[in-house]
């Protein structure tokens, strides 16, 4: 009899306990095996602004305001900087692209790093982390056209489908991206069109690389042109960035402004032409002046699409920035200028980037 009543008991506190361990949550460390590990990196910018001009929101801050964030990764903030993108320098994109290289030294599980940035200077910074950062790991940049006091703000979905988009197995060796309005862009072909509309960024020559759905992140193509773990570019030992200088070809433009951008003494100098490269007869006349001074001078166009076909410089030394627009034609100048001051080896780099 005795017999029995053990077995009972025995039995209804093994169920106890199993129905104990079902129940019991598991431990913080269980729950989060699997979920991706993603820095971000604050920088200001409008997503972090208000329209009122109270101060701009500390990056801990502007990472908490969107709790849906922990559903797709664990979040580690670091504010790198807090100010709107238009006070940004090159010394700015050479500490940033020094820090992820670092980040991804450090710690082979971050799976990925998203930045938010402002818009005047994103596509900028974007480009120079494209042709620095050398890990395939993502590296998404995202912002807002749209304050955070605003009506309908546009960063927190902008940051929940940056966060998305970076740790998508699809965005792994595609370079580094830019998140906005639900469309992915590749760095090299972003431009910013529109001073409010949230949907500025385009990519009009290509288009878009792919959409961050509600449901699921969708890529429609794969960047071609070298970058990051391709590019060869490092700037691991560069303490600061060549100066270049930019200069705007207009009617009636004389050359004399030349004179003044090479008695700077900058390592390169651009200039922004017309339509397909053709320039004033004064910006022929500064094109020769550069290069009495030894300054190598790249010709972009000032028409926001189109490449340059054939070779409008004919006999006069120069570099054609081809499809890159001024601005990230001063970029990539930058960059060349680190390794070389041959016209045609700058040339080659321009063709290839």
């Amino acid at each position: 009899m005795r017999l029995k009543w053990y077995t009972r008991i025995i039995g209804v506190t093994t169920v106890l306990v199993s129905a104990l361990l079902v129940l019991a949550p598991a431990p913080a460390a269980a729950q989060a095996v699997g979920k991706p590990h993603v820095v971000v990196i604050t920088m200001g910018g409008t997503i972090a602004s208000r329209s009122d001009g109270a101060p701009m929101t500390p990056g801990a801050a502007l990472i908490n305001a969107v709790p849906e964030l922990a559903k797709y990764a664990d979040i580690r903030v670091e504010e790198f900087t807090r100010v709107g993108s238009s006070q940004l320098t090159p010394d700015h994109w050479l500490r940033l692209s020094k820090r992820i290289n670092a980040l991804f030294g450090e710690d082979r599980e971050l799976a990925a790093i998203v930045i938010t940035h402002g818009t005047d200077t994103m596509e900028e910074t974007a480009f120079f982390l494209n042709l620095t950062v050398n890990d395939a790991r993502p590296v998404v940049l995202t912002g807002s056209m749209r304050g955070s006091d605003e009506i309908s703000a546009d960063g927190p979905a902008n940051l929940l489908n940056a966060v998305r988009v970076a740790v998508s197995r699809q965005s792994v060796g595609q370079g580094v991206l830019v998140v906005m309005n639900e469309d992915i862009s590749d760095a090299r072909d972003l431009q910013k069109t529109d001073n409010r509309r949230v949907q500025t960024f385009q990519s009009p020559q290509v288009g878009f690389l792919g959409s961050a759905n509600p449901d699921t992140v969708v890529f429609a193509r794969r960047v071609l042109r070298p970058h990051t773990t391709a590019s060869e570019f490092d700037v691991s030992r560069v303490d600061s960035l060549p100066s270049v200088e930019m200069l705007t070809d207009y009617s009636g433009f004389d050359g004399a402004l030349m004179s003044a951008a090479v008695g700077l003494k900058p390592r390169g100098v651009v200039l922004a032409t017309f339509a397909g490269g053709r320039m004033s007869a004064g910006g022929r006349l500064a094109l020769q002046r550069a290069s009495k001074a030894s300054v190598p001078a790249v010709i972009a166009s000032r028409v926001p699409n189109g490449r340059m076909v054939g070779n409008p410089l004919g006999e006069l030394p120069g570099v054609m920035a081809r499809d890159l627009p001024p601005n990230k034609a001063r970029v990539l100048l930058m960059l060349a200028l680190t390794r070389t001051a041959d016209l045609r080896e700058i040339q080659r780099l321009f063709d290839a980037y």
